[in-house]
């Protein structure tokens, strides 16, 4: 597999999982209101879940191409589902217009530096592999599982829509 297969395509496709579940979310009774929902006091609310499943593509860009990226702050918390739609949207339409070709060689060593101070030397598919893909899903992840605890009716095949692609016999 190549890096633009393992990272843009992946962020790509799994994308579209945010905005259908979100799409879903429109029609919850508490509407707007669930962008305030936490599985846990100490962790971040919906809003800030979707804010980092938009940026960690973004983020990545600058590692793997010559693009830049300039990630949403805290204050740029979507608001309103459909700000979080839009914001996904935004981060989709970007990741469409990169090329396999802008894609720098995947074995090359980077470094990266987290805002803590800590820092990593890895390649760049060691940093899609184990540092920007896990985060992707880890949030992706924590959005679902927060509407499913606000009682969204959603289930594994909202979170896996693409397999139907490949299903060749549905269940008996």
């Amino acid at each position: 597999m190549n890096l633009y297969d393992q990272s843009i395509a992946t962020y790509r496709a799994r994308l579209n999982i945010l905005t259908g579940i979100l799409t879903k979310a429109e029609s919850h009774p508490k509407g707007d209101a669930l962008l305030d929902a936490r599985l846990a006091e100490d962790m971040h609310p919906l809003a800030t879940q979707v804010r980092f499943v938009a940026n960690l593509p973004g983020e990545a860009l600058p590692r793997l191409t010559d693009r830049s990226f300039v990630s949403r702050e805290e204050e740029n918390n979507p608001t309103t589902l459909a700000e979080a739609k839009a914001m996904v949207t935004a981060t989709a339409e970007l990741l469409d217009s990169i090329a396999l070709n802008e894609l720098k060689a995947a074995d090359e060593k980077i470094e990266i530096t987290l805002p803590n101070g800590m820092q990593f030397a890895l390649t760049r598919e060691q940093y899609v592999r184990d540092w920007s893909l896990p985060n992707f899903y880890f949030h992706l992840m924590t959005a679902y599982s927060l509407l499913r605890s606000e009682g969204l009716e959603i289930g594994k095949i909202d979170f896996m829509p693409h397999m139907m692609a490949y299903m060749t016999k549905g269940p008996n």
